[in-house]
Parts: structure tokens; C-alpha cells; sequence
């Protein structure tokens, strides 16, 4: 644990520099939800989701700065009330004074973002935005990636790829899988909604999570394939790889300072394999 501190807004400016705040989408809420800009910060933890059990771990490791992917205020909040998730979170952080910053949609559509870094892990490479949102300027601004596989793989072989890359013992699957795979697309979390740009895209499946009914239903009239990953996995790939880019910027403007990883957090949902059997009706 280093003895050296920074300002919290040095931290806010090296954030800015990678994943700039106003890059997020209007109904997003990103920047310091707690804390203020002038505050020492002795230490930061890194985490998808902002939960009790992670500022309990930033004060074991002597972080007083917690960074998550996942807003901790998301919607206006008309009280904090403490018996609530929310407002014990909020609560906590004020009285253990740790502040708070959410990176989201800003950390989602940037080079080495959430998709990026979810299609490279996969093995793709040439990658292209699925939903580009800055302007003919930036086109590779934007939400989800395109690309094309190293090499031709088979579907069976991908599959295992992707649940050994995210650690998951099993992924949804709408539609028809493709019996080898050259070319995917991917939107780490909640990426339903792009479905049809997938596919107009020409890739051959779409990893994603969160896929509604009716688009899976919809993948299975196309004749296109949609894997639904989880919400967890499909981000959580980032949070070290921003760890490591955070803490090369900061040490480019000579601030000191320690990164860590939550240890503790994990998928909020465990699966069950049932051991069918096959005589059942």
C-alpha cells in the first residue's frame, strides 16, 4: 500500500484522458457520485458493481476510491434510505469516506472498452464498431465490435473459448450456430437491442447478454445465431485491463498511486446443471 496521495481530481483528468465522461449516452450517470474533487486519495479499487461488500474491501486494502462500471446513483433518488441497497451503499462511502466514481457507457463505447477488449480476448482482430455514435469524426467511437477470427474455428471450439475466457460453465443460444466461425460480433452487457445490426454486418454470431424473448425468437427467423453470455461476464473482462491503463496514465503525469482489482466480487448468478433424466417424459 503506497503512503503517497492525490488529489481526486488528478485521478478524474487521467480518467477523462482514457474514457472521457462525456462520451456517455444523456441517460447514463457517470463522473463523482461521492466524494469531492479536492479530496486526498490514498488508494483505488476497481469493481463492475457497487456493492457494501466492495467498499469493505477497499478499506481492508487502505483505498479510499472506489471506481465501478456500474453507476452507484443511477436514477434521481428522491431519498436515501438506508435499509435500502442503495442507500446503505451511499451511506457507507460518506461515513468511511471513500468516494465514488462510475465509468459506464464512457468506458463502453472508447478504444479498449468493455467490447474491445471482450472481441480481443475472443480472438478477433480487424475489429470495426457495431453502432458507431461519434460522428463521421470518431467512427470508432461507439457501441459493440465487429471482426474476423485469427483463423476458421469450429462452433464447438469457439463455445468453449468463450466460456473459459468469461468463467462460465454454460451461454443461452438463439437460433442456428454455425458449424465453424470466421467472423463474430460482441457488445459486452446488455446488447439486445443490436441484434439486426449484427446481422446486417454480415458476422456469422452475436455475443451479447440480456437478450430478450423476442429477439431470440426473431434470431430463430433470421437463421442467425445470438449468444446470451451473461451481463457479468460480458464486462467484468474490463476492469483489469482499465486498471492497467489507468495506472500508466497516472504514472505519465507522475502521480503515485496503487490500482488494485476487486478479489471478492464475482457473478451475482451461479448455475445449477441439471442431471436430466433421460427416461423423463
Amino acid at each position: 500500500m503506497s503512503s503517497l496521495t492525490t488529489p481526486l481530481k488528478s485521478i478524474i483528468d487521467a480518467i477523462n484522458s482514457i474514457a472521457p465522461f462525456s462520451y456517455a449516452e444523456d441517460w447514463d450517470n457517470v463522473g463523482i457520485l461521492v466524494g469531492e474533487p479536492d479530496m486526498n486519495i490514498t488508494g483505488i479499487l476497481i469493481g463492475l458493481d457497487p456493492t457494501s461488500q466492495l467498499l469493505d474491501e477497499a478499506l481492508q486494502i487502505g483505498a479510499n476510491l472506489v471506481i465501478t462500471h456500474h453507476p452507484a446513483i443511477f436514477n434521481p433518488l428522491k431519498s436515501i434510505r438506508t435499509d435500502t441497497p442503495t442507500g446503505a451503499f451511499i451511506a457507507k462511502s460518506i461515513t468511511r469516506k471513500i468516494a465514488v466514481i462510475g465509468c459506464h457507457t464512457n468506458l463502453d463505447v472508447v478504444k479498449n472498452g468493455v467490447s474491445e477488449i471482450l472481441a480481443k480476448k475472443l480472438g478477433a482482430e480487424n475489429l470495426q464498431t457495431l453502432l458507431p455514435t461519434g460522428g463521421p469524426s470518431q467512427p470508432e467511437i461507439g457501441f459493440g465490435q465487429i471482426g474476423r477470427l485469427k483463423q476458421e474455428v469450429s462452433a464447438k471450439a469457439f463455445l468453449n473459448t468463450l466460456c473459459s475466457t468469461l468463467s462460465v460453465p454454460a451461454v443461452k443460444i438463439a437460433g442456428t450456430l454455425p458449424e465453424s466461425l470466421t467472423t463474430i460480433a460482441v457488445c459486452g452487457g446488455s446488447g439486445s437491442d443490436l441484434a439486426e445490426q449484427a446481422l446486417a454486418a454480415g458476422v456469422q454470431i452475436y455475443i451479447t447478454s440480456e437478450v430478450k424473448h423476442s429477439t431470440a425468437r426473431w434470431a430463430e427467423e433470421a437463421n442467425f445465431c445470438i449468444i446470451d453470455a451473461g451481463h457479468f461476464a460480458t464486462e467484468n473482462i474490463i476492469t483489469q485491463t482499465f486498471a492497467s491503463i489507468l495506472q500508466e496514465s497516472l504514472n505519465n503525469q507522475t502521480v503515485k498511486i496503487d490500482i488494485h482489482v476487486t478479489q471478492k466480487q464475482e457473478n451475482p448468478f451461479s448455475y445449477y446443471i441439471a442431471e436430466l433424466n433421460k427416461n423423463m417424459n
